[in-house]
């Protein structure tokens, strides 16, 4: 995880924050053991707090790992409420199953094996609240697929907004200012176009916020 805020910062915000419980507390110390890149609890708190402030009653997820984010988002659903998970891989998916069972929202959750662009097209929506956090070059795909879903009044945030592994800030910096993505690797443009599609989307108002390695929140008005 490329972390953008200090070490004392990131630990301030996740302090002061909704409080990981002995699960989840146990799924950042399977994260830290495996190397795995999850959003850490800085952002997991501002994803439960985010969907509890729409009062969201369905979530859907473009990639979902082992179930990190999605715990915290069940944290903010109502008994009767929904969230879809999505993954490529298996075993992570059935650990999530595992996790979530663990921490009562097992009922609540749907897990879907396999591409998430394709899965969402099974699903009406409306979402309230929307995950993007696949591969880079796939955002503005996923955007496409699920902006008619977004509920109004609903959000969609996608992880990895501003850095990630081998992501080009200088260059998405530029893009953000003017400059032309063309020259920008895969990975990078598909994050800066992605930027702009929910900048170009007249029903949505789009803010980068600095946690973790930088999550982009859609606001869908109409």
């Amino acid at each position: 995880m490329t972390q953008l805020l200090p070490d004392e910062t990131a630990r301030f915000v996740s302090a002061a924050g909704p409080q990981p419980d002995d699960v989840l507390a146990e799924m950042d110390e399977y994260a830290h053991e495996h190397g795995f890149p999850h959003v850490g609890p800085e952002v997991g708190g501002w994803l439960q707090l985010l969907a509890r402030m729409v009062e969201a009653e369905c979530v859907f997820e473009f990639g979902s790992g082992y179930g990190y984010s999605a715990y915290w988002f069940a944290r903010a659903l109502p008994s009767d409420g929904e969230i879809v998970l999505t993954e490529f891989d298996a075993d992570e998916l059935e650990l999530a199953r595992e996790y979530l069972s663990r921490g009562g929202f097992d009922d609540m959750a749907s897990y879907e094996h396999g591409d998430a662009i394709e899965t969402v097209e099974r699903y009406d929506g409306p979402f309230d609240v929307v995950l993007v956090d696949i591969r880079k070059d796939q955002y503005p795909d996923a955007f496409a697929a699920v902006r008619e879903k977004v509920a109004p009044g609903g959000v969609v945030i996608a992880d990895n907004a501003m850095t990630a592994g081998t992501l080009d800030f200088e260059g998405l910096l530029a893009v953000q200012e003017g400059a032309d993505p063309s020259d920008l690797d895969d990975q990078t443009r598909g994050i800066a176009e992605y930027l702009q599609a929910t900048r170009d989307a007249p029903e949505f108002t789009t803010a980068v916020m600095p946690v973790g390695e930088g999550i982009a929140v859609s606001y869908r008005s109409e």
